[in-house]
């Protein structure tokens, strides 16, 4: 079993973009998300057998995500749930599919996250991310739980996401950032995130992950291991926006790796799987909104 945990809640994305001219007063349309959320679904989506860990409202926002999850074939047994309200991300797209967003998510359910006492023996993997490593008291047990299950040998996966407008103190963001490494298996960030936390691949490798993978829009993925550095190319794709595709890799490299150890992988290993990961990336970015492949899509 593979478990995201972290955070869910409403994407409020424009139904036309800037370009029509209508600008920030472009109509919205609410769609399931959350770095972790897209992550889990796209995994249930992939044929993972997957679970999400997380807390979520029981307002009518929170029930249509949970209808999200068991479309998708995810667990939703580890699911916490509250009266406190949906998280809320209002969507600005650019002209080139990338998004920005504005989040409302004072008091909201997903960040009183607390600790499960344990979470099943079948989970072989783990991932995190997002604004679930920023709000607290959520974000505390969301590292609790990250150290733990680091501790009984499970494959972790850290995705930061950096969402600069969430986080109070950057360089408080980037120390704690620093400090989960040791308890990370594998670490996925895009460029946009490695130039806000700083450093390189080769030092963030020092200090405790298996690989890095970074992904690079329009040019690709690349991963740094110890030994070597593959990359392949983005696959061409008319993009409606980019919502979601970090995610969607995040899914398709745990499904690819919860069967095999990290370790063993070689180099033609990892070209294989950052092609499948970028070819279910592209799907993601060719529909509006988070929507993640299914297994016959690719």
């Amino acid at each position: 079993m593979i478990v995201a945990a972290g955070e869910s809640l409403i994407d409020l994305v424009p139904r036309t973009d800037a370009r029509d001219g209508a600008g920030p007063l472009s109509a919205l349309v609410p769609r399931r998300g959350g770095g972790p959320y897209n992550t889990a679904v796209a995994l249930g989506r992939l044929g993972a057998e997957a679970a999400f860990c997380s807390r979520v409202s029981t307002d009518a926002f929170g029930e249509a995500l949970l209808e999200g999850l068991r479309a998708a074939d995810v667990a939703t047994g580890l699911v916490q749930r509250g009266p406190e309200p949906t998280t809320l991300a209002v969507a600005t797209v650019g002209a080139d599919g990338s998004a920005r967003y504005s989040f409302y998510a004072e008091g909201t359910a997903d960040r009183l996250f607390e600790l499960p006492e344990r979470l099943p023996e079948a989970v072989r993997a783990i991932a995190f991310g997002t604004c679930s490593l920023v709000l607290e008291p959520g974000a505390s047990a969301y590292e609790a739980l990250l150290r733990r299950e680091a501790g009984r040998g499970v494959l972790t996966l850290l995705d930061p996401n950096v969402r600069p407008g969430l986080i109070p103190d950057a360089d408080a963001h980037r120390a704690r950032f620093l400090g989960l490494l040791p308890y990370v298996s594998l670490l996925k960030l895009s460029e946009e995130d490695a130039r806000w936390l700083g450093g390189s691949p080769e030092e963030w490798l020092a200090k405790g992950p298996t690989a890095v993978v970074l992904t690079r829009g329009g040019e690709g993925l690349t991963v740094y291991t110890g030994g070597f550095t593959v990359s392949v190319p983005a696959v061409p794709v008319a993009v409606a926006d980019t919502i979601g595709a970090g995610d969607t890799v995040n899914a398709a490299l745990l499904h690819g790796l919860v069967a095999r150890s990290l370790t063993s992988l070689d180099a033609p290993a990892w070209a294989d799987l950052l092609s499948f990961a970028a070819r279910a990336a592209a799907i993601t970015c060719s529909r509006p909104g988070a929507e993640p492949p299914y297994a016959t899509e690719l």
